[in-house]
């Protein structure tokens, strides 16, 4: 994984390269975890899809054209669940705001409890005598990567064997993967501990374990707890209730436009801005507000190539702001006389928690902050309100209204 280019080309030719295994192939192979380096099941393709280098569009249109809706629909599916859990986090922001409390919490504790933080140290550096988990970690930490089906055990082990708190696994794993997602990552974990699903944790299984890295692993039943319930408990008044999508502004024309390029997406040449006023162009560092603890180098600098690729594409000399203090962002506009900021919408996370601190300085400027929304997510989102059979049903429509007409079976 640590040699993936950061560019839309190389994102790419990576899709086309796995266009031929994204049918029956794909189905039937994608849950075995083969370890680094031998990841030859499933497409690698999440972390160009997590910044649009790759859109999602593009990728179930491959799929569809080489295979038919029905040899498809495995990997079909795995696409549309990223859209879905960006949508249920649209629904339930207090979802990432209640997260992010307490992962700030968690972090205090390590500093007040030597034991846990020793605990965490060991699980985090591939110590914990557990081969499998520790062989994970040490994957993860070095190529900022892990099959779906190891994230799963990771989380499992990390929650219920190990006892350790879910929300600083889950900042770990969004620490270091190369396509940590806020959405994705988050509600990840908290399927594995049941709190998504309420009530269904996902058991890590010595059998399903070793079945599923061809035998690379080998775990005793009693290395691992036996689940019997989620982690419910702690979250006693349940699910939050849905609230609608948040509103968007669209960009105006003719109004002097600063453009703001955010690795959220990396294909600003997608949109129309032909109308548009721009009087200054800047890409905007953002990877470190992952987590108030170090982000992986090998994330930081993903982000540093995708931006500056999304850049030379858009065709606008471009500065760099660091996302640090929010004020920065209208002086930047200001300084250009743009009364508005445009950039693709930014869904519940990090970067948006910037720019809503960032919001009184922009309103004190008079400048408005406009976004471009796809056409993808607008697919996806209304249906995204509960579990994922909602979605799962309506994905003949949802293919429909984002242009995607499903092939007929080949």
């Amino acid at each position: 994984m640590t040699d993936l280019i950061p560019t839309r080309t190389a994102g790419e030719e990576l899709l086309a390269a796995f266009g031929p295994r994204m049918g029956r192939r794909y189905a039937n192979g994608r849950n075995t975890d083969h370890g680094p380096g031998a990841h030859k099941t499933v497409s690698v393709l999440s972390p160009y899809i997590r910044r649009r280098l790759v859109l999602e569009a593009d990728a179930v249109s491959t799929a569809l054209t080489a295979h038919g809706s029905k040899d498809a629909d495995k990997f079909v599916q795995e696409v549309i669940w990223r859209g879905y859990f960006k949508g249920w986090l649209e629904h339930r922001p207090q979802v990432w705001d209640s997260y992010r409390k307490g992962l700030d919490a968690d972090i205090a504790l390590l500093d007040r409890d030597r034991r846990l933080r020793r605990d965490v140290d060991r699980a985090m550096s591939g110590q914990t005598g557990l081969e499998c988990f520790d062989a994970w970690a040490a994957e993860l930490v070095d190529t900022g990567y892990l099959h779906n089906h190891a994230r799963m055990w990771f989380a499992s082990i990390w929650i219920f064997t190990l006892g350790l708190p879910w929300r600083l696994g889950a900042d770990f794993f969004f620490r270091n993967l190369l396509d940590g997602d806020a959405a994705s990552n988050t509600l990840g974990w908290r399927w594995v501990a049941g709190l998504h699903t309420r009530g269904k944790p996902y058991p890590a299984d010595a059998q399903n374990i070793a079945t599923f890295t061809a035998g690379r692993f080998t775990p005793r039943c009693s290395d691992l707890a036996v689940v019997t319930q989620g982690l419910e408990a702690t979250e006693p008044d349940g699910l939050p209730s849905v609230v609608p999508l948040r509103s968007v502004m669209s960009p105006q024309p003719d109004l002097p436009t600063a453009l703001l390029i955010t690795d959220e997406d990396c294909r600003i040449e997608d949109f129309d801005y032909s109308a548009l006023d721009i009087r200054t162009a800047a890409t905007l560092v953002a990877g470190h507000l992952r987590s108030p603890l170090p982000v992986s180098n090998l994330v930081l600098q993903f982000e540093d190539g995708a931006l500056a690729d999304a850049a030379a594409r858009a065709g606008f000399a471009s500065v760099e702001i660091q996302a640090n203090d929010p004020g920065g962002l209208a002086r930047w506009a200001a300084d250009a006389g743009a009364t508005q900021i445009v950039t693709p919408y930014v869904t519940r996370g990090p970067l948006r928690d910037w720019l809503d601190a960032a919001t009184p300085s922009l309103v004190k400027q008079g400048i408005t902050l406009c976004e471009w929304q796809r056409d993808w997510d607008r697919a996806i989102w209304p249906h995204a309100t509960a579990g994922f059979f909602k979605v799962k049903q309506n994905i003949p429509g949802i293919l429909e209204q984002a242009g995607l007409a499903s092939s007929p079976s080949l």
